[in-house]
């Protein structure tokens, strides 16, 4: 087993040996024709970046995985570790309340989020703050989709009986799971592609390994390849499936037949989350469906429950009926309808809040003046438009799962500029500063969903008006 010594000096080499490759890279943007000022372009960071290590990425990623006897770090250890010291420094892990915070500002958040979990919620569970969506991902493009998520370091994935794609996404998970990423096959891929989304995986173990909370790393070291690795792989990764309104049910051995199916499935043994995908049935199904779901995660197959689209009407009837309440409530959450009574109701109950995918913020149904303060904001500090919105949800404490297809160069490009890596790449130069966060936070302006177009949950006939919202429903 390695000594706390020999971790932290691995640390130091992989740390020192990353800082010195953004440094590099710096120091060339700076050489560029805009010399009067250092344009740290989102691209910039991740093709110069990924250059810089195109020798040890050309060939299936190994990097961190190769680190000496990285396997025989006590994993289990560092859990029990992290579950003591589970604050962040400087910031309160408690509400008024006296409950777990699981809504913690931070210009600089870790990987990792502490929510409640497990048998009576009494655990501590970690979910990646940055996640992969499979909402809109057509079924023939989600295996790939999946397969370029997990090279460019993303370890959490949203999926749901609605996508129609888990038995898709389920093939990148077995061979990453059975081998490690260099089981999955990227044999037909253009090495550029694939060197941005190794840069995006790394920039995330460098971020990782640096955030420090109590003096326990908050990132998840590598498992080691190959079968005997699968048990770190898939305590690394966090799937969370979101059971549709036709299989809510008030007969609960419905839903826990439902569930199990999934998990099935997606032969991932059990489901980090399983969430109500909306509130759109009536109480009886709710509840009912609510509490099978508490059922199958204190039997084991599933370690923590949650909502989705849930306003303060069926948050109640949850906490009105004494059951535990879920541990993140997924909304339709941008800085143009921040839902700001649900938040705080769920903050100051200990509820983690996650964003859904933005896919529609862009469109024509989106809010285009809005929109275009959140482009000048991206151009100004060398981003995507995508990139804001994820930091802004970092920075204010929220989970968030981007999506995009992977179809076309761009779009593989865009997952890694989307993950948890892609937004850390550019270092102090891509957080968002306290003006940043003033002006997006002043965008609200109550964007509904029926307006929005959006389709995540329920159906055009559930869409009584332009304004209608689903947190409204009850």
């Amino acid at each position: 087993m390695l000594s706390m010594q020999q971790i932290f000096i691995a640390t130091f080499v992989l740390v020192t040996y990353n800082s010195s490759t953004f440094a590099l890279n710096l120091s060339m943007s700076t050489s560029r024709k805009h010399t009067h000022a250092i344009n740290f372009n989102r691209r910039d960071a991740l093709i110069s970046a990924s250059a810089s290590i195109m020798g040890i990425t050309s060939a299936p990623s190994r990097s961190l995985a190769e680190l000496p006897k990285a396997e025989t770090v006590d994993l289990a250890a560092i859990k029990t570790a992290q579950a003591k010291t589970a604050s962040v420094p400087g910031i309160p892990n408690t509400s008024k309340s006296g409950v777990l915070a699981a809504v913690i500002p931070s210009k600089d958040p870790p990987p990792l989020l502490s929510i409640r979990g497990g048998l009576n919620r009494k655990s501590l569970i970690k979910i990646p703050r940055v996640g992969y969506s499979f909402y809109k991902t057509a079924p023939d493009q989600a295996a790939r989709c999946t397969a370029f998520a997990l090279r460019a370091g993303v370890r959490h994935f949203d999926v749901g009986t609605l996508y129609n794609s888990n038995t898709e996404v389920a093939l990148s998970l077995k061979k990453y799971l059975d081998i490690g990423i260099d089981g999955v096959d990227f044999s037909n891929e253009k090495p550029e592609v694939m060197a941005v989304l190794d840069s995006a995986k790394m920039s995330e173990d460098e971020h990782s390994l640096a955030t420090i909370s109590g003096g326990i790393l908050t990132g998840v070291l590598p498992a080691p390849g190959g079968s005997i690795g699968r048990r770190g792989r898939r305590e690394g990764l966090f799937i969370s499936h979101k059971l549709s309104n036709k299989e809510q049910s008030t007969a609960r051995i419905d839903v826990r037949r439902s569930v199990k199916a999934q998990i099935s499935a997606l032969g991932t043994q059990y489901l980090d989350m399983v969430s109500i995908h909306s509130p759109l049935t009536d109480k009886a199904r709710r509840m009912e469906t609510y509490g099978a779901l508490l059922e199958l995660r204190d039997a084991g197959f599933v370690k923590s429950v949650g909502v989705c689209n849930y306003g303060l009407g069926p948050l109640r009837e949850i906490k009105e009926s004494g059951l535990d309440l879920p541990s993140v409530n997924q909304l339709e959450l941008s800085p143009f309808n921040t839902h700001a009574s649900i938040v705080s109701w769920c903050k100051e109950n200990g509820i983690a809040v996650s964003c859904g995918a933005w896919s529609k913020l862009s469109g024509a149904d989106g809010p285009q003046d809005q929109w275009m303060i959140i482009a000048d904001i991206a151009k100004k500090k060398g981003m995507t438009k995508a990139q804001v919105l994820v930091r802004w949800s970092l920075q204010k404490g929220y989970i968030c799962v981007p999506r995009s297809a992977a179809a076309s160069k761009v779009e593989k490009i865009a997952i890694a500029e989307n993950s948890y890596g892609g937004v850390n790449i550019g270092g102090k130069s891509f957080a968002l500063t306290d003006e940043d966060m003033k002006i997006i936070d002043g965008l609200n302006v109550d964007w509904a969903a029926g307006k929005l177009g959006r389709r995540d949950g329920w159906g055009d006939d559930d869409v009584i008006a332009v304004d209608w919202e689903p947190t409204e429903y009850c």
